[in-house]
């Protein structure tokens, strides 16, 4: 049976060697690892834009993939290094809270904090624990498949809530979670909170100093520097734009509020 698949998500870029040395670490352990990288251009420092890219991206992996998550501030730090079991898949990270939207959407969740020393590469450096303690830990769960061997099970694991929002009426407000590569502004909306949006409803959108007024399906039914509302593939409503950025235009990001009238 071949080698399980290994993601990494981190917050390194890729012009310094941080990736290539935990795809180092991991092949020397396993050398027919199959190592697949989702990002290496999480914002710095942002454990919540790490979260939302790991829990967008997760359940498109096959059984049992092994996820290496790398955004992490408090390197060196008491916080733990976690291993954790849910939906048919592990997940390798710092507990700081980076696992909060996969521990949302999973009802069969087992955590572990990882303590096994003879498992990380030596002398542990209190500056990059992702070459040092994840990466050789994905490696060798990847060839024992004993989640149990890595240390004690845990329940009290950091998690934080997503920011939900409030609604009315005649009114809701929420708040943009994030811009994707596109310029794309991902809300806290899902079409299952407003079904009166979702249905049709004409509205009134404000956020920065864009105004929405149109719900489209494709991103090309919106005219050229058009913001628009759509539901996009994460299951929440996005502001859009035809071949251009909705964040440009409408100067919102992550973090930014926004509120829809209903007529």
């Amino acid at each position: 049976m071949s080698a399980p698949s290994i993601t990494l998500t981190t917050d390194f870029g890729s012009s310094d060697y941080f990736v290539g040395a935990l795809k180092g670490v991991i092949a020397s352990i396993l050398p027919e690892a199959r190592i697949h990288d989702i990002t290496h251009h999480v914002t710095p420092y942002d454990v919540f834009g790490g979260a939302l890219t790991i829990a967008s991206s997760y359940r498109y992996w096959p059984a049992g993939t092994i996820h290496v998550i790398v955004v992490d501030p408090g390197v060196g730090t008491a916080r733990r290094p976690l291993l954790v079991s849910a939906g048919g898949q592990y997940f390798i990270a710092p507990d700081n809270g980076i696992l909060s939207l996969v521990f949302d959407r999973e009802t069969e969740v087992r955590a572990w904090h990882v303590t096994a020393e003879k498992y990380f590469v030596h002398p542990v450096s209190r500056t990059f624990h992702g070459r040092d303690v994840f990466a050789p830990s994905a490696a060798w769960l990847a060839r024992s498949g004993q989640p149990e061997s890595f240390g004690p099970e845990v329940t009290d694991y950091e998690r934080f809530a997503l920011p939900k929002p409030e609604i009315s009426a005649s009114t809701i407000h929420g708040v943009i979670l994030r811009a994707d590569h596109f310029g794309n502004l991902l809300t806290n909306l899902r079409p299952e909170d407003a079904p009166r949006l979702a249905a049709g409803a004409r509205f009134h959108m404000k956020t920065g100093v864009g105004e929405i007024n149109r719900m489209v399906t494709t991103f090309s039914e919106a005219a050229p520097g058009e913001p628009c509302l759509l539901v996009g593939s994460s299951g929440y409503f996005e502001i859009v734009t035809n071949r251009a950025s909705a964040a440009a235009i409408t100067g919102a990001a992550a973090g930014s509020p926004f509120v829809v009238e209903f007529s």
